[in-house]
């Protein structure tokens, strides 16, 4: 068994892992946020949109959307598939998805805000936006903190489902070299990997929610 040659396709595996992972959160978040207004819109038509969405969204397998938005082009459109639409896919599955989960996350903390915070902006001058801007959404992201920080671990990890669609994440890459060499070492190795990966990610956060602790 060449070692090397295991360490370097589960590399190349690994930072495709990587580029999931942060084109996820890169689009996810702002989306969720959006998404969580429309859930707590006025406009009852955009309630009820938003709703139905998160709904779906969290209710079906991750794998399954995957699927959907891989195959849609060609089943709606006709358009035949290429290699490079994979990964696209993949990031529009991965951030479609996890946008509800974080815009319910963002609603919980939003609406958990109490009201008062809002009069006193309003006595001082504050226009809507200044107030959730500079007054609500800071203290916000301290309280829903732990919370992203459960997705994002999460994340690292479904970052392996990217294989129902046959892109060359770490985990095929690992599935591709146990089926070579009739050993599980490509896999301990893979998961080693994602270990570490998470161990980072838990680290950083953690040392944000401790940055953070100022609003208390």
């Amino acid at each position: 068994m060449d070692f090397s040659l295991i360490l370097s396709q589960l590399g190349d595996g690994f930072i495709r892992s990587v580029g999931i992972f942060f084109w996820t959160l890169l689009l996810s978040l702002p989306l969720g946020l959006l998404i969580s207004f429309g859930r707590m819109s006025r406009n009852r038509v955009l309630r009820m949109i938003s709703s139905f969405y998160i709904s779906v969204m969290r209710g079906t397998p991750l794998m399954l959307q995957l699927l959907c938005v891989y195959n849609l082009p060609w089943i709606v459109f006709g358009i035949q598939l290429s290699s490079e639409w994979r990964f696209y896919a993949v990031i529009i599955g991965f951030t479609i998805n996890y946008a509800a989960y974080f815009a319910e996350i963002y609603r919980s903390g939003i609406q958990s805000m109490p009201v008062g915070q809002y009069e006193a902006a309003k006595v001082l001058g504050y226009s809507k936006q200044q107030t959730f801007i500079k007054i609500i959404l800071p203290q916000v992201l301290k309280r829903i903190l732990p919370s992203v920080t459960n997705e994002v671990i999460t994340l690292v990890k479904d970052t392996s489902l990217a294989f129902a669609i046959a892109y060359g994440e770490m985990f095929s890459a690992a599935k591709q070299l146990v089926a070579k060499y009739s050993s599980i070492t490509a896999l301990l190795v893979a998961g080693l990997f994602y270990y570490l990966f998470n161990l980072l990610v838990a680290l950083l956060m953690n040392a944000l929610e401790k940055r953070m602790n100022y609003y208390r």
